[in-house]
């Protein structure tokens, strides 16, 4: 639900035609029956209008919120909808057919859709026309309950907290002994934090400030190595990006390097990119490493390459895992740490923040103190030390770190998702040039790519900053 759109309604869409069928519902599980008749799509038409219609209100920016009404019926759908947005609902049930239970339980096809209380009459009319009923039934409170009467009775008042809590406990359960126990325990205590912001980006700079223009204008396009081996799957938005910045990006494979058949001097910068290189079997990035290590030609080339005072490396999720293995090879990387399985003992795959450090990488030049959201998708992330005084060592060399919803470093699960200590996600070298990072900013230099991002951001996400920061580094 959005809370920032003044006041708003939210409406029940019908497809059953209030027929209100129970059989096979959650309702009738919990009440250890199977019920008689189930919901069905009585007629299709019905559902290619309610299509038809709910395109049109969203391409006119007349529906702020949307949910199906499936499992659990009316109470899941707005139940859910208020845990997303951590508020309270006042629910009335005086405009829908049926006793109380059939008409929040019931698990017909239909939607709840949320709309500024401004509009309500153009969207229950749009749908009339279609043929469909369409009710006011809620609105969103601050009090944090949800509240629902019929008739002027209150029928139910319960926190949204303990509700949420009980929606999550089966799954919180599963995780502890799935799982490690205490990410799962620290992801259930979160539901306590009323008070809890969710993603709070902030920036100091303007990501729609294109610092690059003036080198593309040159029509010079310095050219980069965009490296792949067997299992990597994230070179071509990666390409992607260092191309939008004014780089010529190279698809280079490791079996052209170790052939003789590919050369490094030629070029810029290499990235090393997100993936499974050799399925992660000896462990992330490990293989990969391994293949350049113990390779005679390739051990030549990368070491000729990191030598180079005017070279740059980015290693990104598998690749950040593989460069930290090269460590023997790239100076100023003593501090760098190894990367093991994650403390969740979970592959995680979700959207994060990162705040941006002070540091010397020039990737992040100009961005120190941002906080931002970035896709992130590994199982084997945690950056473990050898000691105490490379943990220490690599303070002033880190780069990005977790931060929760307070833009707070943290550790704790799941905004720290693979529960690195301080909140390490990445590192540079004291020079600056060649940095690693376990999440994707790849997967997100354009704002279409998030699944969320602030209504004012433009085309430009602020990751595409570092690609840009890159060519300028070049020259």
């Amino acid at each position: 639900l959005r809370l920032d759109r003044g006041q708003t309604v939210l409406l029940s869409v019908d497809l059953g035609d209030g027929k209100n069928r129970l059989g096979g519902s959650t309702l009738a599980q919990v009440f250890g029956q199977m019920g008689n008749v189930a919901p069905d799509l009585d007629d299709a038409q019905r559902l290619q209008s309610f299509f038809g219609v709910v395109q049109t209100l969203h391409a006119s920016d007349r529906l702020t919120a949307y949910h199906d009404r499936s499992d659990g019926g009316l109470f899941v759908a707005l139940a859910e909808m208020a845990f997303a947005s951590r508020c309270g609902l006042s629910v009335r049930l005086d405009a829908l057919p049926g006793t109380p239970l059939e008409s929040l339980f019931n698990e017909e096809l239909g939607a709840v859709l949320q709309a500024n209380e401004m509009d309500e009459s153009e969207i229950v009319a749009a749908f009339k026309a279609a043929g469909l009923r369409c009710e006011p039934i809620a609105t969103p409170t601050s009090d944090g309950r949800i509240r629902i009467e019929r008739s002027g009775k209150i029928l139910f008042d319960e926190s949204r907290i303990e509700l949420h809590r009980a929606w999550s406990r089966t799954s919180h359960a599963m995780q502890r002994l799935r799982d490690n126990p205490e990410s799962a325990d620290q992801e259930f205590e979160r539901l306590l934090d009323d008070g809890d912001p969710g993603l709070s980006p902030h920036l100091s700079f303007d990501p729609s400030d294109d610092i690059a223009a003036p080198y593309i204008a040159k029509g010079a396009r310095p050219k980069l190595a965009v490296l792949r081996e067997q299992g990597v799957n994230g070179q071509v938005e990666m390409a992607a990006a260092f191309d939008r910045a004014g780089f010529a990006a190279f698809d280079v494979h490791m079996s052209d390097i170790v052939g003789g058949r590919a050369a490094l001097d030629g070029y810029s910068g290499i990235v090393a990119c997100g993936g499974f290189s050799y399925g992660d079997v000896l462990g992330a990035g490990e293989g990969w490493a391994k293949s350049i290590l113990f390779n005679a030609r390739a051990r030549d080339q990368f070491a000729a390459f990191f030598a180079r005072g005017d070279s740059f490396a980015l290693g990104v999720c598998n690749g950040c895992q593989m460069m930290s293995n090269l460590r023997e090879l790239i100076p100023g990387t003593s501090s760098w740490p190894h990367f093991v399985r994650n403390r969740s003992e979970q592959f995680e795959a979700r959207l994060v923040m990162l705040q941006v450090q002070a540091s010397p990488s020039f990737f992040f030049a100009g961005m120190g103190g941002s906080c931002i959201p970035v896709a992130l998708a590994h199982g084997e992330g945690y950056a473990e030390f050898e000691t105490d005084a490379q943990l220490e060592a690599a303070d002033a060399l880190t780069t990005l770190r977790f931060v929760d919803d307070r833009n707070e470093v943290s550790e704790l699960y799941p905004y720290n998702p693979n529960g690195s200590p301080r909140g390490i996600a990445g590192l540079t070298t004291a020079d600056g040039r060649f940095s690693i990072l376990m999440p994707h900013p790849e997967r997100v230099f354009r704002t279409v790519q998030m699944s969320w991002h602030p209504d004012e951001w433009k085309e430009d996400s602020p990751w595409m900053r570092m690609f840009r920061n890159a060519r300028v580094w070049v020259g």
